[in-house]
């Protein structure tokens, strides 16, 4: 007698077959991932490329010359290593251009010494050298609209100095810099997440400082300098979010001190000392170009039927003034860079195309990606999405300092959570190992997770991206960590590899049909 299940075997068998054809094209080419870290490892170009994108390029903030200088020498480079299509994209309107021509900040009177202080990116110039008396601003003083018209008086002619309390010189015990330890890597949760409301409460917050600038500069006086806890151990956090557009009034001159010099100000006005400033700040704005640019280029892919479909990778090129953004984000550039650079260049013949775009305008608000996934991929108000969107099959981030890979959220997409895990394995020596479901965000990936495609940013280590480099004066090539950045370079381009010889497209979750958060900043 048969088995009464005897004709299910055929269905079973295929099934089976299926199942392990399936998994067998997402192990790892270990032969191919040991190549790329033989490369990086022995002819590594991370530090030139570095050199160039920070010291060579200086700051670059959307719009500038500096942006302009490392997007058009970006493309060059990608072009001598034999990319296709490289070029500059533009990804929609912008703003402003604006460049710092001349500036110093001295304090005068009782005595000569210079402090550290940088211009808010957008600020209006001084009209020359200007001294001035300084007086003081409490954060409630300045908060109160009331306060500000009732003292207009006391502000006419003044630079105004917006400090809060001291320290009180507590010793700090807790590691500017650290590594992620396994436990901290276990228990992973929601990182740098912005709901709608977080981002409308943001935008009725600048909105209403733009208000409380108005009524210093409405009273005459000669500028604001904010010196708050924010900035500390000689680390100035330099940033604005209003300014770039084209509408956007010039305002007063604007800057950011060192607390410490702040605080020295303080209390000599607090003792009785008159305290005077000198100022210069020689600007350039210009509305000739208004529009963005993204850096994009290409190694074609070489399987037939595959070839039009699409690995992207990327990171924001652009950056804050104080510095030279190199961990915020030339660290990200620098990795993607290298990663195609090895893979075109070790002859990989990747079966998809593999794109790399280096993102403009991310600090203000994602513009660049956004506008790019606008452009390509989905309409914000109908959520239709593009023939193109349906051959994306996935997108790598890198945009948390100069830290090593240790893993890579996958922004609840769990279907590539056991995918990234094999691929992972051969990473375990160099400290990758994590994979979690948890979502991060406030940066490029997320316009491609809005529009439903695949998308990724790697754990890094943190070191001190938070504590010292952050959009702060600090942030220059001598805080990159150039082995934690040829370890992901490593990664990246391994993961990028599978991802484009892999039989299918990565897995996807559906389409939530919101719109984009940073939608009206």
């Amino acid at each position: 007698m048969k088995p009464i299940f005897t004709r299910a075997l055929p269905v079973l068998f295929c099934i089976t077959i299926t199942g392990v054809t399936a998994f067998a094209q997402d192990e790892p080419d270990t032969a191919i991932f040991n190549k790329i870290r033989n490369a990086e490892l022995n002819s590594s170009q991370i530090p030139q490329i570095a050199h160039y994108l920070t010291d060579v390029s200086g700051s670059r903030l959307a719009g500038s010359k500096g942006y302009k200088r490392a997007a058009n020498w970006a493309v060059s480079k990608l072009k001598s290593w034999g990319l296709a299509n490289a070029g500059l994209e533009e990804w929609g309107n912008f703003g402003k251009q604006w460049d710092i021509e001349d500036f110093s900040i001295t304090l005068r009177v009782p005595y000569v010494t210079p402090l550290r202080a940088y211009p808010t990116p957008w600020s209006a110039g001084t009209k020359g050298n200007q001294q001035g008396i300084v007086c003081l601003l409490t954060p409630q003083q300045y908060q109160d609209s009331s306060y500000l018209i009732q003292h207009a008086a006391d502000l006419k002619g003044k630079w105004v100095l917006l400090t809060g309390n001291a320290n009180k010189g507590e010793a700090k015990f807790k590691p500017a810099a650290e590594r992620l330890a396994d436990t901290a890597l276990a228990n992973l949760k929601d990182n740098y997440m912005a709901s709608r409301a977080d981002i409308e409460r943001e935008i009725k917050g600048v909105a209403r400082y733009k208000n409380l600038d108005g009524l210093i500069e409405k009273a005459g006086a000669l500028g604001l300098i904010i010196a708050s806890r924010t900035n500390s151990d000689g680390a100035v956090f330099v940033q604005a979010y209003t300014g770039f557009r084209t509408s956007d009034r010039v305002g007063i001159p604007q800057l950011s001190m060192a607390i410490e010099d702040g605080q020295r100000i303080k209390r000599m006005v607090a003792s009785g000392q008159q305290v005077e400033i000198a100022v210069n700040i020689k600007t350039q704005t210009s509305t000739a170009d208004t529009k963005g640019y993204n850096v994009v280029a290409e190694i074609p892919g070489t399987d037939p039927k595959l070839k039009a479909e699409v690995v992207m990778l990327g990171g924001h090129l652009d950056s804050w003034t104080a510095a030279t953004g190199a961990t915020d984000n030339a660290a990200g550039c620098i990795v993607m860079m290298e990663a195609v650079r090895l893979l075109d260049s070790l002859g990989l013949k990747p079966k998809r195309t593999i794109r790399i775009a280096l993102w403009d305008g991310e600090e203000e608000g994602l513009f660049g990606s956004y506008g790019y996934v606008k452009k390509h991929f989905m309409d914000p108000k109908t959520f239709k999405t593009t023939k193109e969107q349906s051959k994306i099959s996935a997108y790598f981030n890198l945009d948390n300092g100069t830290g090593k890979i240790r893993g890579i959220y996958t922004q609840n997409n769990e279907a590539v959570a056991p995918l990234f895990s094999r691929w992972l394995k051969p990473f375990a020596d160099l400290g990758a190992t994590t994979v979690t479901n948890s979502n991060t965000g406030s940066t490029d990936h997320v316009s491609f997770d809005w529009a439903g495609i695949p998308a990724f940013q790697f754990i890094q280590d943190p070191l001190d991206y938070e504590t010292r480099t952050h959009h702060s004066n600090l942030d220059d090539y001598d805080h990159l960590q150039m082995d934690d950045l040829k370890q992901a370079a490593i990664i990246v381009a391994s993961f990028v590899y599978q991802t484009s010889v892999r039989a299918q497209l990565l897995p996807r979750k559906p389409i939530k049909k919101e719109v984009f958060v940073f939608e009206g900043l």
